[in-house]
Formats: C-alpha cells, sequence, structure tokens
C-alpha cells in the first residue's frame, strides 16, 4: 500500500557514544588513536584528559584509549579537534614536562619570567670549573646558576654567599629584615607572607 501523501519518513537515528551512550552524530564523533580505530564523542574525550591532566604529569604522559580493551594511547593532535583549547594547552605543557622527570630543574631568578631549564648533567665547563655564568632562553637576562640569583659580576660565588655582595644586594638584605622576609632554605629565595596559610611550597 502506498504511503498517505504528505507524511514524513521517521526521523534517522544517530548511533550513541559507547562511553556515554548519548545519541551523536557521526561529524561529532573523534578518533583519538592513531594505532586504534575507536571513535568517542568531543565531551568523553574531554573528561578523559582532563581527569588524567589532574593525576599529574606522569600520567599525562600516556593517556589511553577510552575503550578498555584498547590498549592504545591518545595522541593530543587527534584529540585536537574535540578539546578546548586550554585542555589542549594543558596536556601539552604536561606532555613536556613528563620529559623532564628526573633531570635536574633550575628556574630564572627574575620573577616576571622564572622560566624552567634543565640544568646540564655536566657540571663543570670546559675549564673544568662549575658553571656559573648562565642566561634565561626566555628572558635574555643572566643569572649564576650555582647561586640561581641574578648575575653577580662583581664576586665570586663564595664571597657571595658569605655576604661580599654589592651596595643594592646590602640594601635588599636590610629591607627584608626590616620587613621580617624569610628565605626559602631550598632556593634561598626572600619570600613575604601577603596572605593564606604560613605553608610555602619551594618553586
Amino acid at each position: 500500500m502506498a504511503e498517505a501523501a504528505g507524511s514524513k519518513a521517521p526521523p534517522q537515528q544517530h548511533p550513541c557514544c559507547s562511553i556515554c551512550a548519548e545519541p551523536t552524530a557521526p561529524s561529532e564523533f573523534h578518533r583519538g588513536g592513531s594505532a586504534c580505530a575507536h571513535a568517542f564523542c568531543g565531551a568523553c574525550i574531554t573528561g578523559h584528559v582532563r581527569a588524567r591532566l589532574e593525576s599529574g604529569p606522569g600520567a599525562a604522559a600516556a593517556v589511553r584509549c577510552l575503550d578498555a580493551s584498547c590498549g592504545g594511547r591518545l595522541d593530543p593532535e587527534l584529540c585536537r579537534a574535540a578539546l578546548p583549547a586550554d585542555v589542549f594547552e594543558r596536556w601539552c605543557a604536561a606532555l613536556c614536562e613528563s620529559m623532564f622527570v628526573g633531570a635536574r630543574r633550575t628556574y630564572c631568578p627574575f620573577p616576571d619570567c622564572s622560566e624552567m631549564m634543565v640544568a646540564d648533567d655536566d657540571e663543570e665547563g670546559d675549564g673544568g670549573k662549575p658553571v656559573t655564568q648562565s642566561q634565561c632562553q626566555v628572558c635574555r637576562r643572566l643569572f649564576c646558576a650555582q647561586c640561581a640569583v641574578r648575575w653577580h659580576a662583581d664576586v665570586d660565588c663564595a664571597a657571595y654567599k658569605r655576604g661580599d655582595r654589592s651596595r643594592e644586594d646590602l640594601m635588599l638584605m636590610e629591607m627584608a629584615r626590616e620587613k621580617k622576609w624569610r628565605r626559602c632554605p631550598k632556593c634561598d629565595f626572600s619570600v613575604a607572607k601577603r596572605d593564606g596559610c604560613l605553608h610555602i611550597i619551594c618553586r
């Protein structure tokens, strides 16, 4: 029997995401790994990557496929279209940081920069002396790699640590005493408490 004139065809059902079971348009499915063909909705991929990022940088380095039976890893570039920009950037930063786990790190001593750098395994320069004068790769300012302070051109590290410092440094130390600033026992930076609890975490 012929269909009645003007009757509409039933709406096409979209396939469901295997994680959230929500109907999802085929164009909204995203493959996350190059080693497998599993595809999921953007919301599930985003939630999965966010959860791994909260677990720490080591966990972010090995974000597995959402399918429990699959051992493949998600590829950030393949997931990029499904992820919000902030999640993608955090994931990439965590991946970069995970490459330096166990490496000796140093930080630019200038507060407006504080860029992390990896210190050389060989602490001695070409002449057999410890490497002291270093340049931040971001702000390009000089600092002492041994003392972790701005470059002290007029005095060597031993004299600097004894307190044989420039007039500006002595003025800063005097101000630190007056304002009751404390020094971090690990990095030797002066710290001023503005608010919050007394707990301080070294950079």
